[in-house]
């Protein structure tokens, strides 16, 4: 199969959020206008949870942090740690501020500052994500936000708490779904809004986030997750096999493609998924995740790195003879983890990369949530009256072409002063 022949591939469908934004669009309404009642109301509908304060008080986490035990918070932190050294030495590869000379009396620059604050959603359900709370506060710690709110569904896990603690957040919500958007975006009697919210969720809070961009800022529409590998002969069809299990136990939405120019491989691969997805805990997921699973067979690796580059996806894989040349020719991938040694479960945890990635091709255009992202510039603008009347010519020039005559009267006025 030839990459030209793999569009309904690359254009892959998906979510519908049309069923939904009746709904989240209510919620968003109810909330803004009842505030914290109706951030109950809706918490006992969906949650089935009767809750009081919705946010957690200190004892609890203290206590969370406690129940976790020794083991779980050295990896807390030994992740924390490393997320932490990724993200400063990132920040410390802006320029911060500067100022240039355009022409004398004409100079202009920009200021670097942090948001304000930042609302960070962390997912419940299936499971428990404390490494969303470290992916999504320790960039926002390092670009110095100075108000970092977590919201999550109840009960929180104590993992989840006990993570919070670890990354400096100051304000925890026991609230979830869209209502939990809207408590972000609007804020209530008990609960600041916030300028950004980021961090990933189901197909309700991604609709909800959508709706209230503009009122604030988001990070990226989060769709399912997805890997894709590129291999050739000299791969181990096993680890490959692993990985592509450890995508599918995402939820029953997850994306995986293996692209290969080897029939052998492809023929192990399977095999050894067929082997371990029938003793899997979570057989009864992946063999409905793995209907997702899509095989593309290439003439070449060269024909592999062009499908990788059109289908742009969140996680890319390489096992291939020399991995780190072929790494350098994928322009549009999440994050890339190059050789047999490098499964996504590293940068998903404890490598230090962030997991926050684009999703459904987004990659082509956007990336990895970073501090870049908990950042803005502002331009700065010096101008004096000799700079002025320099620019002066070209600015009248302009603004009288587009009939903004006060626009050019504002620059006469100061130079006939």
């Amino acid at each position: 199969m030839g990459v030209d022949d793999l569009r309904g591939v690359i254009e892959r469908s998906s979510i519908d959020y049309s069923a939904v934004y009746p709904t989240v669009s209510e919620i968003l309404k109810t909330v803004r206008i009842q505030g914290d009642a109706a951030v109950r109301d809706y918490t006992k509908k969906f949650d089935n949870l009767d809750i009081g304060s919705l946010r957690v008080p200190e004892a609890e986490v203290k206590r969370a942090y406690s129940a976790c035990g020794p083991k779980i918070i050295r990896a807390l932190k030994k992740a924390h740690r490393n997320i932490k050294a990724i993200h400063t030495v990132q920040h410390q590869g802006f320029d911060g501020d500067w100022m240039y000379d355009v022409e004398r009396g004409v100079c202009v620059g920009e200021r670097m500052s942090p948001i304000d604050s930042v609302g960070c959603y962390v997912p419940g359900g299936r499971a428990a994500y404390p490494s969303t709370v470290l992916m999504t506060v320790t960039p926002a710690k390092i670009a110095g936000v100075k108000r970092i709110v977590v919201v999550s569904p109840p009960k929180i896990p104590d993992i989840v708490l006990a993570a919070c603690k670890i990354a400096g957040v100051d304000e925890i919500y026991q609230v979830g779904g869209a209502q939990a958007v809207a408590v972000l975006a609007y804020g209530t009697e008990s609960i600041k809004r916030v300028s950004k919210i980021v961090g990933p969720g189901n197909k309700y809070v991604t609709a909800a986030k959508m709706m209230v961009y503009g009122k604030v800022d988001i990070d990226m529409p989060a769709g399912p997750s997805e890997i894709l590998i590129i291999a050739d002969k000299t791969a181990n069809p096993s680890f490959i096999a692993a990985d592509v299990l450890a995508q599918a136990e995402h939820d029953p939405n997850a994306q995986c493609v293996l692209v290969t120019d080897s029939k052998k491989i492809i023929d192990d691969v399977v095999a050894n998924i067929k082997v371990e997805s029938r003793l899997s805990e979570k057989r009864d997921l992946l063999h409905q995740s793995l209907d997702n699973f899509t095989i593309v067979m290439v003439k070449s690796i060269k024909d592999a790195v062009e499908f990788a580059n059109q289908y742009a996806p969140e996680h890319l894989e390489i096992h291939t003879k020399n991995a780190d040349g072929v790494q350098k020719k994928i322009k549009n991938a999440g994050a890339i983890f190059v050789g047999p040694y490098a499964p996504v479960a590293a940068g998903d945890y404890a490598s230090g990369g962030n997991h926050v990635l684009p999703t459904g091709g987004a990659a082509r255009f956007s990336s990895q949530l970073s501090v870049r992202d908990y950042m803005k510039s502002t331009s700065i603008q010096k101008i004096t009256k000799e700079g002025l009347k320099k620019l002066a010519p070209t600015i009248t020039a302009l603004a009288e072409k587009e009939g903004l005559i006060e626009h050019a009267r504002s620059v006469e006025k100061r130079l006939n002063t």
